[in-house]
């Protein structure tokens, strides 16, 4: 367990580390968090995830804008505070309390801003050597849903849909939606590979825009590696080559089965591999030592 944690402006010891119990998170769900990745004690694509969730504070009307450099900041001086470097974080924030009776409901209030972080916890290595097996999840992502394609706190569905891959023996779940397009993993963006092209759903299927999934895209434009964001359905999926999962600690990771369906020769593709080998690259750029 971390020693410190930051909480609205500073660290705090974690045992005494408190939210009211009137914050619109706790009594509503309203809120936001993005979960980071520390490599020598710097965050990968910190830009980006603040980018992705004041964009989504400001869609789903959350009065909350951060600054990237204040929590850059945030996270240095809890890195070294808790004496880490290789680190998963976790930033949560809400608008604060929610009105009381009698409470001018228009009244500013201050957000909560909640900056965990603790030793990395990677996945096995037998996992990226053999690939994962993911099934399709038995819930499906509403187009409509106002809270599709925003990393919310109303987080439990995809819990949910993680034990019930657990019960499968599986490692994920794939979302399909409504209208039966492939939408993303419970905690992953998909890619497949069809006759040499990546091909992913585009965000407005609606989807979260992964950091990850955005450095994927740019490292296959700069490498010459031909890719589309489009809608796939359930045969699309079964016949691709290769199938690979993004995500901030997961990076890049191969699937070689889909429940009782194996994708390709059953091994991770040589796509797959290239891309993850290139985001490691970009790692050790982004996040290099001193």
């Amino acid at each position: 367990m971390s020693d410190f944690v930051y909480l609205s402006g500073r660290l705090v010891p974690s045992d005494e580390a408190a939210v009211s119990v009137f914050d619109a998170g706790f009594s509503h769900g309203a809120g936001l968090f993005e979960t980071l990745r520390a490599y020598n004690g710097r965050i990968m694509s910190l830009a980006d995830h603040i980018e992705r969730l004041n964009h989504s504070a400001s869609a789903l009307e959350i009065p909350v804008a951060l600054d990237v450099e204040q929590i850059r900041d945030a996270a240095d001086q809890l890195l070294e505070a808790n004496d880490l470097r290789e680190a998963r974080l976790r930033l949560t924030v809400t608008p604060g309390n929610v009105p009381r009776p009698g409470e001018d409901p228009a009244e500013d209030r201050a957000p909560t801003v909640l900056l965990v972080a603790e030793q990395v916890r990677p996945y096995p290595p037998e996992l990226y050597q053999s690939g994962m097996r993911v099934c399709i999840c038995p819930f499906r992502q509403n187009p409509h849903d106002p809270l599709a394609g925003h990393k919310t706190l109303g987080y439990l569905p995809r819990l949910l849909a993680m034990k019930d891959a657990a019960a499968k023996r599986c490692h994920e779940a794939l979302w399909f939606t409504t209208d039966n397009r492939l939408a993303e993993g419970s905690v992953s963006n998909v890619f497949i590979v069809r006759d040499g092209t990546v091909l992913t759903p585009p965000t407005n299927t609606p989807v979260l825009p992964g950091t990850v999934r955005k450095r994927i895209l740019e490292l296959a434009s700069a490498n010459g590696i031909g890719f589309s964001e489009t809608a796939i359905d359930i045969e699309a999926l079964l016949a691709a080559s290769e199938v690979f999962l993004t995500g901030s600690v997961l990076e890049v990771m191969a699937v070689t089965a889909i429940e009782r369906h194996t994708v390709g020769s059953g091994a991770p593709g040589e796509l797959t591999g290239k891309f993850a080998d290139w985001y490691r690259g970009s790692v050790r750029e982004q996040c290099a030592g001193e």
